[in-house]
Formats: structure tokens, sequence, C-alpha cells
């Protein structure tokens, strides 16, 4: 019998199959990784970009977790959290700037704020128990503290 050697190439030795496969993987896993490849690694891309949120996701994610509410956060609850925050944020800002601009002003202030949430059924039922500061009440006269009208169409029986 002949041996293998004499109709093939020459077998590998290990360091050449080790620098075999290091090439291969390098070319085959090329921009997949911060090691292998030589292209640039991709840029860190935060939480609250990736959901297209204002509001930091990972801030809200440590408060919950410092806030020893649960013993576990799971991935989701802070980016809902964010986006519920993010949600009412834009609505009392939106109902407040129109009530600056509806007294003339450029510039919220709490009395804006507190216009704006009383003046709104589902805010003033959110934030019943809340109390502005520097916002002031709501411009209210009790209909008996009005004058009485001059001109009433059904004349009182008094008057005989």
């Amino acid at each position: 019998p002949t041996p293998i050697n004499q109709y093939h190439s020459p077998l590998l030795s290990t360091a050449q199959i080790v620098f075999i496969f290091c090439v291969l993987q390098r070319f085959l896993m090329a921009g997949r990784g911060k090691t292998l490849g030589s292209g640039a690694a991709k840029k860190a891309q935060s939480r609250s970009s990736k959901a297209g949120l204002q509001f930091p996701v990972g801030r809200i994610a440590r408060f919950l977790k410092a806030g020893k509410y649960a013993e576990r956060v799971g991935a989701g609850a802070p980016v809902y959290l964010a986006a519920v925050l993010e949600y009412l944020a834009a609505e009392v800002l939106e109902l407040a700037g129109n009530a600056a601009r509806d007294n003339k002003k450029t510039r919220i202030v709490p009395r804006h704020i507190q216009l704006a949430v009383r003046n709104d059924e589902e805010l003033s039922k959110l934030l019943g128990d809340v109390t502005i500061a520097n916002g002031g009440v709501m411009p209210n006269i009790h209909n008996l503290l009005l004058p009485k009208k001059a001109g009433s169409s059904k004349p009182s029986a008094d008057e005989d």
C-alpha cells in the first residue's frame, strides 16, 4: 500500500490550521464586533434614541432600581415609563402654552400650568389632589354674588 502523502499535498501543521482559521474568521466576521474586522466600531446609541424619546430611559431605570419599588426591573419598564412621562409633559406644556398665549404672554409661568390643568377634564382628575405652587385659583364667582339682571322678562309677584 502507498502512503497518503504520496498522492496528496502534505498535511498542515496545527499552527498553519490556526492561522488559516484566524484569517477566515477575520474575513467572514468583518464588521461584527470591535476586535474582529478592520471596519469602524458601531457608535453607541442610547435607549432613549432607540425608543425615539426625549426623556432619559437610563436615568429612569436607575431611579426605579434605586427606589426599591420591586426586587427586579424589566428592560421595558423604564422605556414605557419614560414614554408616559414624556406624553404627560408634552400635553401639559401644550395646554400651558395655549393658556400663556391667551394671556398674551410668551413665558409659561405656574399660573398658566394651573389654568391648563384645571381646565382639562382628564388632567384635572389626574392632578385633583395636587397643589401647584404659585398657581393661584380658578376664576369663579358664585351666581348668588353676581348682580341681579335689571331687565328680567318675568315680573315678580311682590311688586304689586
